[in-house]
């Protein structure tokens, strides 16, 4: 006698909302969540309103400038917005802004990293919070004290190390001094990296310190010594984070105004050695001539700050593209 046994099939439970998913459908309802949403909401389109009449408003005065300019705006060494007709060009500007900006980072950035990795993985607690302190203190001296003791300490200072360079390094023709006071792209690329280096130093030590722990103890369990755990471990995780401390670091260089014109003699002109005075940046041009100016002046100098608020947007953006390459190294992914 055959048996044959019938196996229930009984079908599967339906799966409840767990609690995470219950509060986020009712909070999706209250009043309050609505309400921070709409304020989140309406301060991103804000911000984005901001800037797009910004940019407007640079536009319409740089076209009003540009529109009447005899010279090249992009190529001309002169910058007379009240000759007859009016004659003015930012090739000067560009040069230096960019040259002191390339000598701050130069400077700041491997200091600044230096500075972090030894508060957060060599140095004790008791010697790295004071440490810490004075950094963080740094990041709050005004830009005209910077610019008082660049131009009453530093630049005197400068005179050794001027001709030390010109001695062993002045056949380049870039580091040859002429003499005279040493007001010059690289007395500004180095005030510019004192200015700099605390916001550097801190957005990295934030960011170093957020290093999985457990990845540094593997890399010593498997006896890597202090330095390796840092290449191996701690480097790659911080990276898109060194950028980012990097690019806000660039933003004040670029845009430094007081101090930059208080250690620079500025010319309309451009010299290969970056020990001789000449030169002028963007933001100092317009802090030094925007009281004297004419309304045609005016508009000149609004035409030259739009070049670098367009210069300041592109930077940002190539830092985002950096980062967005380097997902692999950020703590998201790690």
């Amino acid at each position: 006698m055959d048996i044959s046994t019938t196996k229930d099939t009984a079908a599967p439970p339906t799966p409840q909302p767990s609690a995470d998913q219950k509060r986020a459908e009712r909070g999706t309802t209250r009043p309050g969540d609505r309400i921070f949403l709409g304020l989140s909401r309406g301060s991103g389109i804000f911000l984005l309103a901001l800037m797009a009449a910004i940019a407007v408003f640079l536009s319409y005065r740089a076209a009003l400038a540009i529109s009447k300019d005899e010279a090249n705006f992009f190529t001309t060494f002169e910058w007379n917005p009240t000759a007859v007709p009016p004659e003015f060009g930012i090739a000067v500007l560009a040069f230096g802004t960019i040259v002191s900006s390339i000598i701050a980072m130069a400077i700041a950035v491997p200091v600044a990293v230096g500075i972090a990795l030894f508060i957060t993985h060599y140095a004790p607690r008791k010697l790295g919070g004071p440490i810490a302190y004075v950094i963080d203190l740094l990041a709050a001296v005004p830009s005209i004290v910077y610019g008082l003791w660049g131009a009453l300490v530093l630049v005197p200072q400068l005179d050794g190390l001027y001709g030390w360079l010109n001695d062993y390094l002045g056949w380049t023709g870039i580091l040859e001094w002429q003499g005279g006071a040493p007001r010059s792209m690289l007395t500004v690329g180095i005030l510019l990296a004192i200015m700099i280096l605390p916001i550097i130093t801190n957005v990295s030590r934030e960011v170093f310190r957020q290093v999985p722990q457990m990845q540094e103890e593997a890399a010593l369990a498997l006896g890597a010594t202090r330095w390796e755990v840092i290449k191996m471990a701690v480097l790659p995780f911080g990276r898109s984070g060194v950028i980012s401390a990097s690019m806000l670091g660039l933003g004040r260089a670029l845009g430094e105004t007081m101090a930059v014109a208080m250690v620079l003699s500025p010319s309309f002109e451009i010299n290969a050695s970056l020990l001789d005075p000449g030169g002028g940046t963007f933001a100092q041009n317009i802090a030094s001539k925007f009281s004297e100016a004419t309304e045609m002046g005016r508009d000149a100098l609004i035409a030259s700050g739009l070049v670098l608020f367009v210069i300041t947007l592109l930077v940002n953006g190539a830092a985002r593209l950096i980062i967005a390459r380097r997902k692999e190294f950020s703590g998201a992914n790690a």
